[in-house]
């Protein structure tokens, strides 16, 4: 079986053709597991990127469905072919700027932002559009989206991760470890209610 077969999450990296935007192997990885997909379920991919996210969730049950989301005209065409060279050719696409872009869509059973957690009202859209029991992951490298992302755990719960990831390279003749950049990873799941508040508030 090769990589571009399996159904697990964390295809190689260059399995999917990018211009940098890309949640990385090992992230998504992580990120895939806490979005918990399951057979029917559909997922929001905010800033979509390369759409690699919405790709492997939806390869994870074949009754899996996806929408990305994505600003850029070229990244949004870019997840497009990825998902038909990948097998799941039903990939939706829309290309717009969220919160707006949102409008309309079916309402998800799991959200993941991987670009965009510091605009304004979108963390608050995304949980208000959840389904009771749905999952909100948010993933971010920088202070002013962990700020963001700290804000909203004040207001929705949930848990936060650091996920660090350090990879061997050559160095001269020797090996050294060349570290990527943190991710800060929010997961929260949607309680019963309708209330954009931690339950008890």
């Amino acid at each position: 079986m090769t990589a571009h077969d399996q159904a697990v999450p964390g295809l190689p990296d260059d399995a999917y053709d990018h211009d940098g935007q890309l949640t990385k192997r090992e992230v998504r990885a992580v990120t895939l597991a806490r979005l918990a997909p399951a057979p029917g379920e559909l997922l929001w991919d905010v800033g979509a990127g390369a759409g690699s996210v919405a790709i492997e969730w939806m390869r994870a049950a074949p009754s899996c469905r996806a929408v990305a989301i994505e600003s850029r005209a070229d990244r949004a065409a870019r997840a497009a072919a990825n998902a038909a060279a990948l097998g799941v050719p039903g990939l939706q696409v829309v290309t717009g700027e969220a919160p707006g872009a949102l409008a309309g869509l079916d309402t998800p059973d799991a959200i993941f932002i991987g670009g965009g957690a510091t605009v304004p009202g979108l963390i608050e859209t995304c949980w208000n559009a959840l389904r009771p029991s749905g999952r909100l992951v948010v993933n971010t490298v920088t202070v002013e989206g962990e700020r963001a992302v700290l804000a909203a755990r004040e207001r929705f719960g949930g848990d936060l991760t650091r996920i660090a990831v350090e990879h061997a390279v050559p160095l001269g003749g020797l090996t050294a470890w060349r570290p990527r950049l943190p991710v800060l990873q929010w997961t929260a799941v949607r309680g019963p209610g309708r209330r954009s508040s931690r339950p008890g508030r």
